[in-house]
């Protein structure tokens, strides 16, 4: 038997998991349950790990484990949820280059079976190189081409933890559509002073970008606009295990 609050935070995780693909962040689960401090979730968290609800996954950023909704039966397994994708939601793919649990796409995606299509992978996205100098057209990824939409498209090994919490993590392979136009909030690949090369959040303020982390042990760096050139967009990513 669960309380109100447990049903209600168990509820709230499995719809995030099945909308973006990666688990909610302890502040997103405090406000959609009307707490006042994240210390509620935490003792939450662990009643839901004790009844066999829920598993953490301690060694990865952000990693939750629905096992059964309260509707069920203690031995049943998980089953699928209703809840539709949300656009422009990157998503994992799990367990090798060609394995795919789910797809990110701007266009609907086609009834028939997908063809794979090849893309260039270049260097490490913290290089501290332009794109054009990470190029090494002899390495190349096969990606569902109704992951892609339309457009040039290109891969990038992730370096480091600063997008831990959009789910992005050390040595994902993100799937960059190329372009200089982004909207407010999409995570892009921004060169900042035709030098470094980072994948981060964008927000536009006036006459500067704001280039944004998450991870809050990150700053936000402001920069002015003519120093930053978007080389791209993300719309997918790859994980190996």
């Amino acid at each position: 038997m669960l309380t109100r609050k447990q049903h209600q935070l168990l509820l709230y995780i499995d719809e995030h998991l099945r909308r973006t693909g990666y688990s909610p962040s302890f502040d997103e689960m405090k406000d959609a349950l009307e707490l006042r401090s994240k210390s509620g979730i935490h003792r939450l968290i662990s009643a839901l790990e004790e009844r066999g609800f829920l598993r953490r996954h301690h060694h990865r950023a952000r990693a939750l484990e629905v096992l059964r909704l309260p509707h069920m039966g203690m031995d049943a397994p998980h089953a699928e949820s209703t809840v539709a994708q949300a656009p422009f939601v990157p998503t994992v793919v799990e367990g090798g280059r060609q394995a795919m649990e789910g797809a990110f796409s701007e266009a609907p995606r086609s009834p028939v079976e997908d063809v794979n299509v090849q893309i260039p992978l270049y260097g490490r996205i913290a290089a501290g190189l332009p794109i054009e100098a990470l190029q090494d057209e002899s390495t190349h990824i096969q990606v569902p081409s109704s992951l892609l939409g339309t457009g040039e498209h290109y891969a990038l090994t992730v370096a480091g933890d600063s997008m831990i919490e959009a789910g992005i993590l050390d040595g994902d392979m993100a799937i960059i559509r190329r372009g200089e136009l982004a909207d407010n909030g999409q995570i892009v690949v921004a060169l900042i002073d035709d030098q470094e090369v980072t994948l981060k959040k964008l927000r536009r303020r006036g006459s500067t970008i704001a280039l944004e982390a998450a991870n809050r042990d990150y700053e936000t760096r402001i920069l002015p606009a003519s120093r930053v050139r978007i080389q791209g967009r993300l719309v997918a990513l790859f994980r190996q295990y």
